[in-house]
């Protein structure tokens, strides 16, 4: 089946057709189209992601998106059609919180041919909900316009599956397989708004084991990265800096604490080791050396937290497949401390890590995420489709 995934849930608008094929146990996805625009620079002169400038970009850039998505999966064909009125009027009330984007609907899809797809599937949560509400809005008129099934995808399913895809080498298209994954699952979700582990025993039935207590670990690094005159994004700039001193040799002055890490429980906080760099850099002018070994001392500081939190839910849990998705996944570092560490202690335990471009925000791991509840009829009514910002992954919301 051909499924048509959207993604606009934080600050890249993000369209994606996938080949989906076989069940449960062994699925194989082909990226048939993949558009992917980012409003980084947009955002770079906050410091952050501006909410209303993101839903305005995402209105903005949804129908230029699936066109362009549509083309690279060789399914946009021109074809005038007069849309009935009742359907245009049932559109332009879903879209009449976005007229931008209702006005750019009416004239390219009138000019449009319903494309070979099974199903669309969109982000309905957690993130930004005003960015959330237009992908969320596009998606439902959409389903009305092409008489299709529509499938509500949370964000996080779509980061903890999209870690588990394994790509099939030497195929003319980008394909993967996600299977061979023995329960019981555990997944260590990282990014700008989330830190948590979350476990499932039965396939895609989550229960959340740990997670942070204040800020999420990608928040901390922007922070950290903004007390240390970084520009935005700032995890990727502090990633570079640590991973420069440890080419250089890794001698380091600085040290920072662990927070939590001694616990009995599996949660997180990251303030406390925010702080500290705070402490560190107030009123000092930094050299560039500087700031490579706080990078670096920081760096450790996280991955040292996180892995011993996450060893600590796999020996509570049992669990014999470990991923790791979001944003900070991304972390060379990090992926790197968890693959020295854990085959030493947990030898029983797979690691799954996503390819670098699974990592952040898309739409090829909402199709990933979508398929599956495809493949158990799990569609929701157009009217009844909402955003939710703070929809969680350990229940069924």
């Amino acid at each position: 089946m051909k499924l048509l995934a959207i993604e606009t849930s934080c600050d890249e608008t993000a369209i994606a057709i996938l080949e989906c094929t076989g069940d449960d146990t062994a699925a194989q996805f082909t990226i048939l189209g993949n558009t992917l625009l980012s409003q980084i620079e947009i955002h770079r002169p906050y410091g952050g992601v501006f909410p209303a400038l993101a839903k305005r970009e995402h209105a903005k850039n949804l129908v230029p998106i699936l066109e362009a998505t549509l083309s690279e999966a060789e399914m946009l064909r021109e074809d005038t059609q007069a849309i009935p009125a009742d359907v245009r009027e049932r559109i332009l009330k879903i879209l009449e919180r976005e007229p931008d984007l209702g006005e750019a609907f009416m004239t390219s899809l009138s000019e449009m041919e319903t494309p070979d797809i099974d199903a669309i599937a969109v982000t309905a949560g957690p993130g930004l909900e005003p960015a959330l509400w237009v992908g969320v809005n596009f998606a439902r008129a959409l389903a009305v316009l092409w008489d299709k099934p529509l499938i509500s995808t949370n964000h996080m399913e779509g980061h903890t599956l999209s870690a588990l895809v394994t790509e099939v080498p030497d195929s003319n298209a980008r394909v993967f397989d996600l299977k061979d994954v023995q329960l019981p699952l555990l997944a260590l979700l990282i990014s700008g708004g989330h830190t948590e582990i979350v476990g499932a025993n039965t396939w895609r039935e989550y229960r959340l084991v740990g997670q942070t207590r204040d800020d999420a670990v990608g928040e901390a690094f922007d922070k950290v990265a903004r007390m240390m005159h970084l520009p935005y994004p700032g995890g990727p700039e502090i990633s570079k800096l640590a991973e420069r001193n440890r080419e250089d040799g890794g001698s380091n002055p600085y040290t920072l604490p662990r927070p939590m890490i001694d616990t009995k429980d599996c949660d997180f906080s990251f303030s406390g080791l925010k702080t500290s760099v705070l402490y560190l850099v107030k009123d000092k002018e930094l050299s560039e050396l500087d700031k490579q070994q706080l990078a670096h001392a920081f760096e450790d500081a996280v991955s040292d937290v996180l892995y011993t939190k996450t060893s600590k839910a796999l020996i509570e849990t049992g669990a014999k497949s470990l991923a790791i998705g979001g944003g900070v996944s991304a972390s060379t570092h990090i992926r790197r401390y968890f693959q020295e560490h854990l085959p030493e202690d947990h030898p029983e335990v797979k690691l799954f890590v996503p390819p670098k471009f699974l990592t952040g925000d898309n739409a090829v791991m909402i199709g990933i995420a979508a398929y599956y509840s495809y493949l158990h009829k799990e569609f929701i009514e157009v009217d009844a489709l909402t955003a939710n910002g703070n929809r969680s992954l350990s229940k069924k919301s």
